[in-house]
């Protein structure tokens, strides 16, 4: 890498908890726009993709919310917390009771937040930077937050989490009405007003679900 995550974050973040999970503290960009708008160049001259890891998202803070909210959920369980950016969703779930929580996401920056965020909140998870989208996973809940934010990530997404809960596994999914989330394949679970930033949403209140995907 051009530079070095960790040290990177702990310069262009501060560490503060996510308005909806006051519980959780992670480290943010405290204002929006000053490291999610810096143009590609700018990106591509530190080595760094698009810090999804650096925001609390709406759907991951309802979805997190709720594993805090029904520590039953995960208690005892290996949970998989599945496009983990900050690691929101599987520190929670470590709160919460689970018997083992593996965070994984494809941008190698993730790691570095997800590290330093469960140092922070004095927890313990793993975290694999593989895609893991069709593979048959160890685990026997699966957390997704605000992942259907595009229709092709979206399209390859919904087979996989059927046949994830063919095989017997609880997915959960929190999203606050994106474009391409499955609704029909959807139960109901729980719904959040989630305040967000304007910078990242169109509103600073987001209503937020969370669902149980059906085989």
């Amino acid at each position: 890498m051009k530079t070095d995550p960790q040290a990177f974050i702990r310069a262009n973040t501060s560490l503060m908890p996510p308005p909806h999970v006051p519980e959780i503290s992670l480290y943010l960009a405290s204002e929006a726009h000053e490291l999610w708008l810096k143009t590609e160049e700018e990106l591509e001259a530190i080595g760094l993709p698009p810090p999804f890891w650096a925001f609390a998202w709406a759907g991951g803070q309802g979805l997190a919310r709720y594993v805090l909210d029904h520590p039953k959920t995960v208690r005892g369980k290996r949970v998989l917390d599945f496009a983990s950016g900050s690691g929101l969703v599987g520190i929670a779930a470590v709160m919460a009771g689970a018997r083992e929580v593996m965070a994984a996401d494809i941008d190698p920056w993730a790691e570095a937040a997800v590290r330093l965020n469960a140092e922070a909140n004095r927890v313990s998870l793993g975290f694999t930077g593989a895609d893991l989208i069709g593979q048959a996973v160890d685990a026997d809940i699966v957390l997704a937050g605000d992942v259907f934010y595009d229709r092709a990530f979206a399209d390859a997404l919904v087979p996989w989490f059927a046949k994830l809960a063919a095989d017997g596994k609880r997915v959960l999914v929190g999203d606050p009405g994106r474009s391409y989330l499955p609704r029909e394949r959807l139960e109901f679970c729980a719904v959040y007003e989630v305040p967000v930033t304007r910078a990242l949403e169109d509103s600073e209140i987001k209503k937020t679900t969370v669902w149980r995907f059906a085989s």
